[in-house]
């Protein structure tokens, strides 16, 4: 299909000549200066436009404020029904897999028992030593081979970008569950859902994230969804080795939301709404060396959490937590990482996949 559109625009500039490839792919003639035109391929996903019937879920960058309403206004219904009734055959005959070649527990659980709360099937491959990878298969033949049996598939994968080529393997719909240091789309969403179940908006905040800036895409995912929404400030501690990249920084500084980077924990505003801590990832170390050198730089006590939070803010976690959030605290009200966190994660996923089959 050929879309020709004429943008009158300034003199200097020409025609967009968008050429859908497939379903995945865009052939773009980019406005460019009229003694420079050239052609690019450009490999992103499709962008909601507020239709998730088929679509892949692999970044936050796909939504719109629209889209996110949507999905919210979804997830409240689905909480509401797993509270009411516990579930539903809404997804009855559709099956899901899960292909997880990285650990999880939380995401791997709760994409399984949204699938099961709707009434649909399940794949359920976690580790992958078992499975044709171990002989050698690419991730391109595994994908094919599961989107044969599934009408969805939910992937994480230790490498950053993994889940774009999954998406580009198959013609199903593919859900990004983590990919290394790259995104985790339905945390940041579940996130933003208990973020804005809270305060009851996602513009003019104030947050607070610390541990591991560089590697956590929870937190990058999470930033890239509040950059969508006006005068939010985020407040960045963590080590001088897990800083945010100067790539990242820069981006995120361009997308509109204030970054402030800090390294003590007196230079926590007090008028956070949320705080959004985070673990030091050892996995994402080459030297365990390195590792123990931060591993325990950022613990929060109950102390610390009297002395600079506000009775009006909440406490999150994307979990797991190793140490840097001492038990104590569990039982603060403003605690809500094994509460209602875990739980909206649930809800939202089970909004998302009804969403993405086509079924509401």
């Amino acid at each position: 299909m050929n879309l020709l559109k004429c943008f009158k625009t300034f003199k200097q500039l020409v025609l967009i000549d968008f050429l859908a490839v497939d379903r995945k792919h865009i052939l773009l003639l980019k406005l460019v200066p009229r003694t420079k035109v050239f052609w690019f391929f450009m490999d992103n996903p499709q962008k909601i436009n507020g239709d998730f019937k088929g679509k892949d879920i692999v970044s936050l960058d796909q939504f719109s404020k629209k889209d996110i309403y949507i999905l919210f206004s979804n997830t409240s219904k689905m909480k509401n029904l797993v509270q009411k009734k516990g579930g539903s055959t809404l997804l009855k005959g559709k099956i899901m897999c899960a292909i997880f070649y990285e650990p999880s527990s939380r995401t791997f659980g709760s994409f399984i028992t949204s699938m099961q709360r709707l009434g649909g099937g399940f794949i359920p491959l976690q580790g992958m030593g078992n499975s044709s990878v171990a002989k050698g298969e690419t991730l391109e033949d595994t994908m094919q081979t599961f989107s044969s049996y599934s009408d969805v598939i939910v992937i994480r994968h230790p490498e950053r970008g993994t889940a774009k080529i999954a998406a580009n393997a198959t013609e199903i719909p593919v859900i990004n569950a983590g990919d290394g240091i790259g995104e985790h789309p339905t945390q940041a969403l579940l996130d933003l859902y208990t973020i804005q179940e809270e305060f009851g908006k996602l513009d003019n905040l104030t947050g607070v994230f610390a541990g591991d800036m560089l590697h956590g895409r929870t937190v990058k995912s999470l930033l890239r969804g509040l950059s969508l929404f006006k005068n939010n400030t985020c407040y960045l501690l963590s080590p001088k080795e897990l800083k945010l990249s100067r790539e990242d920084f820069n981006d995120f500084q361009r997308r509109g939301i204030k970054i402030i980077e800090i390294k003590n924990y007196s230079d926590i505003p007090k008028n956070a709404h949320f705080w959004y801590w985070t673990r030091i990832q050892k996995e994402r170390f080459e030297n365990f060396k390195d590792y123990e050198k931060v591993k325990n730089i950022f613990i929060l006590t109950k102390r610390l959490l009297d002395t600079y939070g506000n009775s009006k803010m909440i406490l999150m976690h994307p979990l797991p937590r190793v140490n840097e959030i001492e038990k104590e605290i569990d039982s603060d009200t403003r605690a809500v990482y094994l509460k209602r966190q875990m739980k909206n994660g649930m809800y939202l996923r089970m909004a998302l996949l009804a969403l993405v089959l086509g079924k509401i």
